[in-house]
C-alpha cells in the first residue's frame, strides 16, 4: 500500500473531456470524475494523497471553482485517500454507510494482507448515501444509486444525468479482471448483479467511467458482464465436482480470457481463487 501511495506522487494525471461539464481525471488510482460550475466542483472519488499536488493543478486549469462536493464510490484507500485534503478545502462528503464504517474503524482486508488504520475525522463522510440520493448542482443531477453488495457492500454509482454519464466505481473494471473484497462484504454474485444493473442503466450513448481502465460505454459493460459470468458459471460446475481450489486453479477456468483481462495485480489464477470463494 506504501508503495502505491509512493508511485503515485509522480503519477501523470490526464484530463479526459467527456460531455458538457463532465471531465476525468485518470492517473491517481482509481478513476475520477469532476463536474464544474457555479456551484464548485463536484468529484467522484478523490485518489490518493499523494496524488494532491498533481490533481490540484489539473483541477485549476480546467476551471478556477472550489471543490465543494465529493462522492465516495467506496471505502478503498485508492478511491478515498484524497478524502481529508479535498475536505480541508470545502468539500462535503457523500458515501454509503458501510463506507464510512470502514473508513471510521480497523479494517482489514485479507486478499492485500494489510489493515488499514482508521482514517481522519476530516476524511469521513458527513453525508450518507442509502439507497439512492439525488443531488441537483451546476444545473446537473447528480443521481447517486447503491448496488448492494459487489465489490465491497458499499459501492454507489454515480450518474450525471443531462450529461449522461455515468461513473460506476469498481464495480467495473474495462479489461482487467477485477478485486472482490470478501472482507468489507463483496461477493462475485454481487459483482454479476451490479454488471447486470449497470447494462439496464446506459443506453448506446452513454458514457461509462470505470473504476480502473478506459472510458468506455455499453459494448464493453457487457463484454464484462459475459466474462465474469462465464468464469463464473465454469468455477462453480468445478466446485460442484468436488474440486478443491488448487484442482479449480490447475484446471485453468480463466484461459480464454487472460490475454485480454489478466493483469500483475490480479492474474488468472487469482481472479479463480475470488471466483471459487463465492461459487
Amino acid at each position: 500500500m506504501l508503495a502505491a501511495r509512493k508511485r503515485a506522487e509522480t503519477a501523470n494525471i490526464t484530463v479526459e473531456a467527456l460531455r458538457e461539464s463532465v471531465r476525468a481525471l485518470i492517473g491517481s488510482g482509481g478513476n475520477i470524475a469532476v463536474l464544474t460550475g457555479r456551484d464548485g466542483k463536484v468529484i467522484i472519488d478523490s485518489g490518493y494523497a499523494t496524488s494532491r499536488a498533481r490533481i490540484t493543478d489539473a483541477l485549476a486549469k480546467m476551471d478556477p471553482g472550489p471543490i465543494k462536493h465529493l462522492v465516495n464510490t467506496h471505502w478503498h484507500f485508492d478511491h478515498t485517500d484524497g478524502n481529508e485534503w479535498m475536505h480541508s478545502d470545502g468539500a462535503t462528503i457523500f458515501a454509503h454507510e458501510n463506507t464510512r464504517k470502514h473508513l471510521s474503524t480497523t479494517t482489514r482486508v485479507e486478499g492485500w494482507d494489510f489493515a488499514f488504520p482508521p482514517s481522519p475525522a476530516g476524511a469521513i463522510s458527513a453525508e450518507v448515501v442509502d439507497k439512492e440520493k439525488r443531488l441537483y448542482l451546476n444545473s446537473t443531477t447528480i443521481a447517486l444509486s447503491y448496488y448492494g453488495p459487489s465489490h465491497t457492500d458499499g459501492d454507489i454509482s454515480a450518474h450525471f444525468v443531462e450529461a449522461d454519464v455515468l461513473h460506476t466505481g469498481d464495480t467495473w473494471w474495462n479489461g482487467l479482471y477485477p478485486f472482490i473484497d470478501y472482507s468489507t462484504g463483496g461477493h462475485i454474485k454481487g459483482m454479476i448483479k451490479a454488471a447486470e444493473a449497470n447494462l439496464a442503466r446506459v443506453t448506446d450513448k452513454t458514457i461509462v467511467i470505470p473504476g480502473h481502465g478506459k472510458i468506455a460505454g455499453k459494448p464493453e459493460l457487457a463484454e464484462y458482464r459475459d466474462m465474469l459470468v462465464t468464469i463464473h458459471d465454469r468455477v462453480a460446475a468445478l466446485k460442484k465436482e468436488g474440486k478443491s481450489l488448487e484442482e479449480a486453479i490447475a484446471a485453468k477456468p480463466t484461459a480464454a480470457y487472460d490475454s485480454k483481462w489478466a493483469n500483475s495485480f490480479i492474474t488468472g489464477d487469482v481472479f479463480t481463487k475470488l471466483v471459487y470463494a463465492g461459487a
